[in-house]
């Protein structure tokens, strides 16, 4: 699979200066994590699930989960486990089915060797399970049972805990909950693939909800839990994990308090003034606002619950040339002495050592999610993808 692999040849040759790099389930795990894109999240009773998965990943999906835990009533779970176990026997019996990454999301850590046992010979389609509500404590026994269903089914599986508890919400308990989140996960490193933020609970626990027009970094409650959690557990020393963004709730937007947040002039440039339109009825333009300030906050990634939710993220995940120009200039062998220079775009400074880090995550970006030539923008990489 790779980014934009359902778009025709012609027309990533036109987009990228560098494509997408080609990956499978059995790459590299710091590639997976970057490459995890847009997480389309399904709950695992529906009743065409193999074909959604399959129509899913030839529109560009790359990564799904497969809920058993809020997006179900408690009592469709047995339903939903028998649902899941059909489909990927259905799955299985479609070789060569390009298929995204897939994750189980489930309640109860007993689920995950019990699920691998039942899928049988299609669980080597399973890329691992989605643990909620994790903190140190009730962490543990998930990535025990993981670590028990791998070493049983002989096949790597990854984990993604979803951090949401109350415990990590609340000032008072904050720190010694991230810390304890930390051992959990840095004892089990090699099986964590990513952390994921769950904004909707935060706002559960103060009866809050967003909208459209804000983003959760103007919910300042959620804001500083986001600020902690890059702050403890996404370090960029060797000691961070990947840390992806929340997920954006609407997929059209009701009547609007604020203007609309996308700029007319970079969709006049290219003669795209209907899709900012069909963007901002859709509320794209607030999802467009997260995104950024997702990635400048140090996450990369995002969960999503609307398939039209996908081409956005992963546009914006596309490095740019400028991007692509300055962190290659930074990494250059020559330059490990450090130092400080003018950027080949001559409008920065590009100081060696403090932007290394940067640099090296913006290049492991770019083999996801591609370089896009110095002519084309993010509008380009839109209107490329969404059909009309």
């Amino acid at each position: 699979m790779r980014h934009f692999g359902h778009l025709a040849p012609e027309v990533r040759q036109r987009l990228f200066h560098q494509e997408p790099r080609e990956f499978t389930a059995d790459s590299p795990a710091r590639l997976l994590a970057a490459a995890l894109g847009a997480t389309l999240y399904s709950p695992a009773t529906r009743p065409r699930l193999a074909d959604d998965i399959l129509k899913q990943a030839a529109q560009g999906v790359v990564s799904m989960v497969l809920c058993l835990e809020d997006s179900i009533d408690d009592a469709d779970v047995e339903h939903g486990e028998e649902n899941l176990v059909r489909h990927f026997a259905d799955l299985a019996a479609r070789p060569g089915a390009p298929l995204p990454l897939l994750f189980i999301r489930v309640r109860a850590p007993g689920q995950i060797p019990d699920l691998v046992r039942r899928l049988g010979p299609s669980a080597r389609l399973l890329s691992g399970f989605v643990l909620p509500k994790f903190t140190g404590e009730r962490g543990l026994p998930f990535l025990e049972a993981l670590e028990s269903a791998e070493s049983d089914g002989g096949r790597r599986l990854f984990a993604m805990p979803v951090l949401e508890s109350p415990e990590l919400l609340y000032r008072e308990s904050r720190v010694e909950t991230l810390e304890g989140i930390f051992r959990a996960v840095d004892k089990h490193r090699d099986r964590v693939l990513a952390l994921r933020l769950g904004v909707t609970d935060f706002c559960s626990s103060y009866g809050l909800r967003r909208a459209p027009d804000m983003t959760a970094y103007d919910v300042q409650v959620v804001a500083s839990v986001i600020a902690d959690v890059v702050n403890m557990l996404g370090r960029a020393d060797g000691t961070g994990f990947t840390v992806t963004g929340p997920v954006w709730e609407y997929f059209r937007a009701p009547e609007r308090m604020f203007k609309p947040q996308l700029r007319q002039s970079p969709f006049l440039e290219v003669q795209a003034v209907e899709l900012r339109e069909r963007l901002i009825e859709h509320a794209m333009d607030g999802l467009l606002r997260e995104i950024s300030l997702d990635q400048a906050n140090g996450l990369l990634g995002k969960t999503c619950i609307h398939p039209s939710h996908v081409l956005p993220v992963h546009a914006l995940s596309v490095v740019s040339h400028e991007e692509y120009s300055d962190a290659a200039d930074i990494l250059r062998p020559e330059r490990g002495g450090g130092g400080v220079m003018r950027s080949a775009y001559t409008n920065k400074m590009n100081e060696v050592k403090p932007h290394r880090a940067w640099a090296e995550r913006t290049l492991l970006r770019a083999e996801a999610f591609g370089v896009a030539r110095a002519d084309v923008g993010f509008v380009d990489l839109l209107a490329a993808g969404i059909p009309g």
